[in-house]
């Protein structure tokens, strides 16, 4: 697998803690890059508040933290993306602390922000159906946008995994795709006969004339033969759900909803939706009976008598 350059850091006079801070996010923790792009994001704005108020790095207070959190709620940012913007912060604060920047342990003292258990956005699984039927056939990249959709449906990978999964982590004969998620953390994801049919198909028909005599190991490739980017892939998504007429907003993030919803529903356990979806911790997981529990409910207000 090639080994991913760090994020280019663009910020006025770039600030040198927070450059390191990242390096060290994704050299010596081993962060995706797009992890660490989103701590940079984050840090990048509370930075400039920092410089707005005068602030130095020595002398970061809890005061500090909690105008900026202040300002971002004014801003109208929702409570997860707040709290999404208090972890980055909490870490980077135990940075320069463990660093000797800071004398006291301010990440220590920064209660999280508790944030609602929204449930996972996902669709009926007559509405997957018509997605995956969407590609037209006449199409010339009919069996890469075919197989793509499988692939998103059968494992539940995120974007960014698919973006970065190569030939040699997909073997068809074992039905299995072995796929590295946050952290770089590897799981090993089984397939079903249908996106195994769909990937089979694009890669002896299709992928080795787009590719052409390019050395590009991606599994999935543009027209040009170019590995497919993130947003290559949500448009091709959104392009599809618009023609099987969903008109709700539907992304690569919602198949991964979908596929665990849909094990669930089906009587998978916890356990094993939480291994197959990559979750460190199972609290993440559980956010899934919710939407199984949600859909209890609305069988039971739409057929019980004396409801």
């Amino acid at each position: 697998m090639p080994v991913e350059s760090p994020p280019r850091i663009e910020v006025r006079r770039p600030p040198t803690l927070v450059k390191q801070f990242l390096d060290y996010l994704f050299v010596e923790c081993g962060l995706a890059g797009t992890t660490v792009t989103a701590y940079q994001r984050d840090l990048t704005e509370f930075w400039n508040h920092l410089r707005e108020t005068d602030v130095e790095a020595t002398e970061i207070s809890l005061l500090d933290v909690q105008q900026h959190l202040k300002r971002l709620q004014e801003r109208g940012l929702a409570l997860a993306s707040i709290a999404r913007h208090l972890a980055a912060i909490k870490v980077f604060l135990r940075y320069l602390f463990a660093e000797g920047v800071l004398r006291r342990d301010l990440a220590s003292l920064l209660e999280s922000v508790k944030k609602w258990h929204t449930i996972p956005q996902a669709v009926h699984y007559e509405q997957i159906t018509d997605l995956l039927s969407a590609p037209d056939p006449r199409d010339e990249l009919y069996l890469r946008d075919r197989a793509l959709l499988e692939l998103l449906y059968a494992t539940g990978m995120r974007v960014s995994e698919v973006t970065g999964l190569q030939t040699d982590q997909i073997n068809l004969d074992l039905g299995y795709v072995r796929c590295f998620g946050k952290g770089r953390r590897e799981r090993i994801v089984p397939l079903g006969r249908l996106a195994i049919d769909a990937v089979r198909h694009y890669l002896t028909l299709l992928r080795g004339s787009l590719v052409g005599v390019r050395p590009v190991t991606a599994l999935f490739v543009s027209r040009t033969g170019r590995p497919l980017d993130r947003t290559s892939i949500w448009r091709l998504v959104r392009k599809y759900a618009l023609a099987a007429g969903i008109t709700t907003h539907l992304s690569p993030h919602t198949l991964r909803h979908c596929f665990a919803t849909h094990l669930l529903a089906g009587g998978a356990d916890l356990r094993v939706v939480q291994e197959l979806l990559g979750h460190a911790d199972i609290s993440t997981t559980q956010v899934y009976t919710h939407v199984d529990e949600a859909q209890l409910r609305s069988v039971h207000r739409r057929c019980h008598p004396r409801y």
